[in-house]
């Protein structure tokens, strides 16, 4: 939500900081009793969302190394974005003409998937009057023929997928959500832009583009298919009963534990108490030879 990227400057990483403890606060405040509730509803036992997290055998994420950034993740996950995404069809014989008759400029793609029924009228007069205005052909709904020059999304995580498997430069829309970061994310590698008066330099600058096909090129140069992955792992836990042997046993720690703080103040305490031993050791040490030298004085 704070639509930062790991490359940070001090204000961003106090902004990613705040916004981290805010959203813990939040979470902590409104939502987590609600969740109890319904895992122990579901469940039929009393239980918490973290219990129930923390027990899960495995995590599939449906983001892949392409848009995410680097960081040390657990035997247990697994990313498997793209799964749903595959070769493009052909299309129906009307359309396809529309789109040949683009010529040079091509054609721009705009999905809003189940947004676009609830947009209401004027708004979409007001965006098909914007479109309008570019010499791209637009379309509203399909996707993946080599013609398009640009796909324009809201940044859902399956859109966003969608164009990077089809190596289609991307104007970002964020309305909310994980919105927002996807847009940050896809901005980041240098496929996408966020909606500003700039947009047409996403169709115009061919970096857009080769950044756009070096994404794609890393999302197919896969060992095995995102949806294959997913289906194995599935079928591992369930014919093993469970992974328990890639679980961390951080989930059976008190959070004190989690952090050391335990052995932080264990250690701090036998610092403070040889710092202390020292101390009395010095003072006991000047005494006694401040003692000593008044004893010669008088002799």
């Amino acid at each position: 939500m704070s639509e930062l990227s790991d490359q940070m400057t001090f204000m961003d990483r106090i902004k990613n900081t705040m916004y981290m403890l805010y959203f813990d606060f939040w979470f902590q405040s409104f939502d987590v009793k609600k969740w109890n509730q319904f895992y122990s509803e579901v469940l039929g036992r009393p239980t918490t969302i973290y219990e129930t997290m923390g027990k899960a055998d495995f995590w599939l994420i449906r983001t892949y190394w392409d848009l995410e950034f680097p960081r040390p993740l657990l035997p247990n996950f697994d990313f498997v974005g793209g799964l749903h995404c595959k070769p493009a069809k052909p299309l129906p014989k009307e359309m396809e003409e529309f789109v040949q008759s683009s010529g040079e400029n091509g054609i721009v793609v705009f999905p809003l998937g189940s947004m676009v029924s609830n947009m209401p009228e004027e708004k979409a007069n007001i965006i098909a009057f914007s479109l309008a205005q570019i010499p791209q052909k637009v379309i509203w709904r399909y996707q993946g023929h080599p013609k398009t020059k640009a796909f324009i999304t809201h940044g859902g995580t399956n859109g966003v997928y969608e164009g990077i498997y089809h190596g289609i430069p991307m104007v970002g829309i964020p309305l909310f959500e994980d919105q927002p970061d996807n847009i940050a994310y896809v901005k980041a590698k240098g496929v996408a832009i966020q909606l500003e008066y700039r947009t047409l330099m996403v169709i115009n600058d061919p970096i857009y583009k080769e950044n756009a096909m070096k994404l794609s090129r890393i999302q197919h140069d896969q060992p095995v298919k995102p949806l294959d992955r997913a289906v194995f792992w599935i079928e591992f836990v369930m014919h093993h009963k469970g992974a328990k042997h890639l679980q961390v046993a951080a989930h059976d720690l008190s959070w004190f534990q989690y952090y050391s703080l335990d052995v932080i103040g264990f250690l701090l305490a036998c610092v403070a108490t040889v710092i202390f031993i020292i101390t009395k050791c010095c003072l006991f040490c000047c005494q006694m030879f401040f003692k000593t030298g008044k004893k010669k004085k008088r002799e």
